[in-house]
């Protein structure tokens, strides 16, 4: 099941997506994303090719934080690779400002949880709590990522 939704995200994203990998970053840290509710996060396979993932994202302390099932590929991928690029998109993502480099890795501490998911919770609110918990009585696994600038 997990493959073909992975299927129909990538048959949705927009073509321009994959762009934002190969523009040189403009800025740096996250400020540009500020009242975006998207934010385009590229990983990286082993082979060094970029993949673009439209994601939820909050912002703390000069970090971005995203919420992901934890058998997703972008965490795989971090896992091995840990640069990471970000830029405000649409849900689609295409693109809609300059990308920033970072540094992105799985959370496991209690505290950097917390501060991720507040994080989460002040960009999206009581929409976001819905969504989060129909995923939960699925039995997805979920966990966060942090990206921080590089």
């Amino acid at each position: 099941m997990a493959l073909s939704l992975s299927r129909f995200y990538d048959s949705v994203r927009h073509p321009a997506a994959r762009s934002l990998a190969s523009e040189g970053s403009s800025v740096f840290g996250f400020d540009h994303l500020r009242g975006h509710k998207y934010c385009l996060l590229v990983t990286y396979r082993r082979s060094g090719q970029p993949v673009p993932t439209p994601v939820w994202f909050g912002l703390g302390d000069g970090r971005l934080y995203v919420r992901s099932d934890a058998d997703a590929a972008k965490v795989k991928r971090i896992r091995n690779d840990p640069r990471a690029r970000v830029g405000p998109c649409t849900a689609r993502g295409k693109p809609l400002g300059p990308p920033a480099d970072g540094r992105a890795r799985v959370l496991d501490e209690r505290s950097e949880i917390a501060a991720a998911e507040a994080a989460l919770e002040a960009n999206y609110g009581l929409g976001r709590r819905l969504y989060e918990r129909a995923g939960g009585a699925l039995g997805i696994e979920t966990l966060y990522l942090e990206v921080t600038p590089a």
